[in-house]
């Protein structure tokens, strides 16, 4: 018989068409369902997950597929999907709920409601038998119902207490006490010595496995050297990347990163790749190429933008997919693997070298297969040093194998693509193909930021309500943009504008902020809300301070309101990024990889930001040469003539040659004539 469609079909979510032909009855996060819960008086199951979730997988084929456990289900609850990446908002709320009740959370993530949409219970994956000290799914199912039906009243009133509990964690911001005093480089140096503290020595990166890349503590360490000249800030920076591109975590074949090692010397990876993942990574290795002139960060950035114009974008619109699956073949990590006899098989008499750089062995590095991930067991420096050979014969051979194996996948079954395109992770990509444009000085990577800017604007616009939106696909925007959409849009449009001079994008990030301002802020604190004003469908609005795999739009938006209240001197929005700071300094210090990308911040706004205005007819190429330097304290704006509408740019004198400024609170040094000259009085201001 063929298989019945549920109520998913109709979305757009590759994650929920997934799930549209299970034997569940599944609804979308709508407002039908909830109805639906209170009209029945039963208990909402939500079910979030992602299309790249390898668990997720596992678990729909285990009990969503099977008709006894949908029987179970249907029969007692009101079944809903929901594709976290799109409804993030609710994801953070469960997510949370989840954690508060076991300690812990991940995806899949399984949340019983009641009918009014609180949780009582909850869990991430669950087995079809007991195991690995969890019950069974099925089990699960049956004693819920069992305590709805018979225990209702301690229920609603746990579901009721947990909310609470939810809400008054939300208000944590509001309970912070504002410090008096100035930022000084006390406090930024005990928040390195508290990451520094937590840091792998050996093999790079912070803590035990699982290890993921804490790409905003390594821009921190990056920075920190930068102002304070501490090699060890440095090393361990440079260390955790190298480590991260010589593992396995890094496609030795295709560029591009997992999101995350599994174990402690980043060899296995969990292996779906993530738009965010890529984006926070290049910006990174962008800013170590700049500090250290290392030419493998170089080819590292070649490969991985390769990567993305390759697999994860549309040629059509120049947006940006989500992400690529762990899975192929139902299997994780099979598209990437390798056995020995096949390598030795398509390598003939090179393989063995082949096999000694990439550490295959017939037995295997991945756990209970003997297959292999690639991985760099040894340099080709070392290669050419036992084996008495020239480098450049190494590298030869190495190249070539790496060829005839990038062939041979490429005949495989890819894993699955989420082609979805999420507005704040194309922003993030967005951002770094600003960056790269400044390493490389390539113009396509200028010109693709600009495209892709183009398409968010214009494809992203809700035309009724004049707002942007969450997502698109098939010519379709849907959901209201979060905080994240926003924060990170405004900062990439703030690089955009630096990068072409152009100050259209300026002026839309001056807008945006406006809005964010007076859609999302909470005035009693000066932070902001995850979603806007009006949004009925969620139990508490959130307010989201925390650096996870994606900087906190609160953060984020710190950053925004101090540099462009620089760019278009509101003091108001400067204060307001103070008071932020403020709010907030002591657990960033005490906890600064939760807290990242605000360590940073601090470190800026300790420090100050260098204003640099170019003014003249050759302005493009100076930009061009300031944005190859690394300042990463700064703000930029060029013109061929003075322009009085921007701080920056008036009421200079008009001179035959091109001129730079640098400048500090609208103050201004003497100009000087060349990238060199200005680099002089940047270091002689931070020494």
């Amino acid at each position: 018989m063929p298989k019945k469609a549920n109520k998913l079909i109709h979305e757009t979510s590759p994650y929920l068409l997934q799930h549209a032909y299970n034997p569940v009855q599944w609804f979308p996060w709508s407002e039908e369902a909830l109805q639906k819960a209170k009209d029945e008086d039963k208990p909402i199951l939500i079910s979030i997950g992602y299309a790249a979730c390898h668990w997720c997988h596992v678990m729909e084929k285990e009990s969503f597929e099977d008709a006894a456990t949908a029987e179970l289900m249907n029969r007692y609850f009101i079944n809903i999907k929901i594709d976290r990446e799109e409804r993030p908002d609710l994801d953070h709320i469960y997510m949370d709920a989840v954690q508060a009740m076991t300690g812990s959370g991940g995806w899949p993530l399984n949340v019983f409601l009641t009918p009014d949409a609180k949780p009582f219970y909850g869990g991430t994956y669950f087995p079809p038998q007991r195991m690995y000290n969890r019950p069974s799914w099925k089990e699960v199912l049956q004693s819920i119902n069992r305590s709805f039906t018979e225990k209702r009243n301690a229920i609603i009133e746990q579901a009721d207490k947990l909310t609470a509990h939810l809400q008054k964690a939300n208000d944590i911001v509001a309970l912070q006490t504002k410090s008096d005093n100035e930022f000084t480089s006390v406090q930024y140096a005990t928040a390195y010595q508290n990451i520094i503290q937590q840091a792998d020595k050996t093999l790079g990166g912070f803590g035990a496995a699982p290890k993921f890349p804490q790409s905003f503590a390594l821009l921190f360490l990056l920075r920190f050297h930068h102002i304070t000249k501490n090699e060890e800030a440095l090393q361990q920076a440079l260390l955790s990347l190298n480590k991260m591109i010589e593992g396995g975590i890094y496609d030795q074949l295709g560029g591009g990163f997992a999101r995350y090692a599994t174990d402690a010397a980043w060899l296995i990876p969990h292996f779906e790749k993530m738009l965010y993942d890529n984006a926070l990574l290049l910006m990174t290795i962008c800013e170590a190429y700049q500090l250290s002139g290392e030419k493998q960060y170089l080819d590292v950035i070649q490969d991985t933008m390769d990567f993305i114009e390759r697999e994860m974008l549309s040629d059509e619109v120049k947006g940006f997919y989500a992400a690529l699956d762990a899975d192929s073949e139902g299997v994780e990590g099979k598209f990437y693997t390798w056995s020995f006899e096949e390598v030795q098989a398509l390598l003939g008499e090179e393989a063995d070298l082949f096999c000694e750089h990439f550490g295959i062995t017939e037995n295997g590095n991945m756990p209970g297969e003997a297959v292999n991930v690639l991985h760099i067991k040894k340099s080709i420096g070392q290669l050419a040093e036992e084996k008495n050979k020239p480098v450049e014969e190494i590298q030869s051979i190495i190249a070539a194998g790496k060829r005839k194996l990038w062939k041979a996948r490429e005949k495989r079954i890819r894993p699955g693509l989420d082609d979805k395109i999420i507005l704040g992770w194309n922003a993030l990509m967005n951002a770094a193909c600003s960056k790269v444009y400044a390493v490389t000085g390539n113009e396509k990577y200028k010109n693709l930021a600009i495209e892709n800017m183009q398409f968010l604007l214009r494809g992203f616009m809700n035309q009724q309500t004049k707002t942007l939106s969450h997502t698109w696909k098939n010519g379709q925007a849907k959901y209201p943009a979060y905080l994240d959409d926003y924060a990170y849009l405004i900062d990439a449009l703030l690089l955009l504008a630096e990068m072409t001079a152009d100050t259209q994008w300026l002026h839309k990030a001056e807008a945006l902020t406006e809005y964010v301002l007076g859609h999302f802020e909470e005035k009693e604190t000066g932070f902001f809300f995850y979603t806007p004003f009006g949004q009925k469908d969620v139990i508490i609005r959130k307010k989201e301070i925390y650096d996870g795999a994606l900087p906190s739009g609160n953060a984020v938006m710190a950053a925004n309101l101090w540099k462009l209240g620089l760019l278009t001197d509101k003091a108001a929005w400067r204060q307001q990024a103070i008071n932020m700071l403020q709010s907030l300094v002591d657990v960033i210090i005490k906890f600064p990889l939760s807290f990242g990308h605000w360590a940073s911040i601090l470190l800026e706004i300790s420090e100050g930001t260098h204003e640099i205005a170019v003014i003249g007819p050759e302005m493009e190429a100076f930009i061009k040469e300031i944005l190859h330097i690394y300042i990463p304290h700064r703000v930029l704006m060029a013109a061929l003539q003075p322009d009085n509408n921007y701080p920056l740019l008036a009421y200079k004198q008009p001179l035959v040659e091109t001129a730079i400024y640098l400048c500090r609170n609208y103050t201004c040094r003497q100009p000087v004539f060349s990238v060199g000259e200005l680099m002089l009085l940047i270091n002689n201001a931070q020494n």
